[in-house]
Order: C-alpha cells, then structure tokens, then sequence
C-alpha cells in the first residue's frame, strides 16, 4: 500500500512531491526531512530579495512561505505595474514572474524592465504548458520557465541558477 500526502490547493498548485510541507503544515510547526540535495542548496542560499509578481492570490500568499524557507527575503505584487511603482524594482535579485496577468503581462515586464536597463534574472511560472513559449522566454533571457505543479527542487535550482547569472 502506498501513501499519499494529503493536497492541499498550494501543494497542487506548485508541486509535484509529497514530500513538500504544506502551508497548514508550515504554519503548525511540522518539519519534515529533505532530500539531502535540497538541504545543501538551502545552504549555499543568501538572504536575497525574490520578488513574485502573479495575479493568483494563493501563489501571492503561498510562494513567498516556501521562498523564506529556502532562506531568501520575499515580497510578492499582484501586477506588474504595481512592482514597477515598488521601491523593490532595485533591490530585488531575481523575479518570479507569472506569464499571463490582466494589464501588462509577464514577458511584456520583461521587456519593460529591459527599457529601463534593470537587469533583473527571471524566472517564469505557467500552468499552460507550452513548449514554444518557453523556449521564446528562455531566447529573449528568462532563466528558466517551470510549468505548475513543479517540484521545489526545480524551483531552488532555477533561483540559484538565476542568482549566479546576476
């Protein structure tokens, strides 16, 4: 018999291990043990600034948790524009960026930030899988595009890959 971690909205939308805490479970105290790999590259993490930017309010709520656990400072926006008017735009290091939003989009941010010379590491997040698009991303310099659910492995390789662009 096998067992199956109950799934929580958050664990479905981000991740396909089991074995990733929940926010409920974060938010009771409860650890579980990591895949060694992971441990060593929390390690090797500084207390850099990821900013999300998703018009999803549970990924806005739920991401920034599992950013501090891997040891970053976090700040999520709901929009592109309003992380345009933050004063983060210059202190954030690498940017988590959905693709679709209402008003400007994801890579329509990315061109944004371009104009302005703000040479910010992205990494791109969609739940619509399409190959095509994430190989234009990746072209015009996104670090990595990760379609949901998506492992945070995945996630931690593609901040620190990110981190060591910058």
């Amino acid at each position: 018999m096998t067992w199956t971690a109950p799934k929580s909205s958050f664990h479905s939308l981000f991740f396909a291990d089991p074995r990733v805490l929940t926010a409920v479970e974060t938010s009771r105290g409860i650890r579980r043990r990591q895949p060694r790999q992971v441990q060593q590259e929390i390690m090797k993490v500084t207390r850099s600034l990821v900013s999300v930017v998703d018009d999803d309010e549970s990924v806005r709520e739920s991401l920034p948790d599992l950013l501090k656990e891997f040891g970053f400072a976090a700040r999520a926006f709901p929009s592109a524009q309003e992380f345009l008017a933050s004063d983060c735009v210059g202190q954030t290091r690498c940017l988590i960026l959905d693709i679709a939003m209402p008003g400007m989009t994801g890579p329509g941010l990315q061109q944004e930030l371009k104009r302005r010379r703000q040479e910010i590491p992205i990494v791109f997040i969609t739940a619509q899988r399409d190959e095509a698009v994430r190989s234009r991303l990746l072209e015009q310099g996104a670090v990595e595009c990760l379609f949901k659910p998506f492992s945070d492995t995945a996630l931690l390789q593609a901040l620190n890959v990110a981190l060591r662009v910058r």
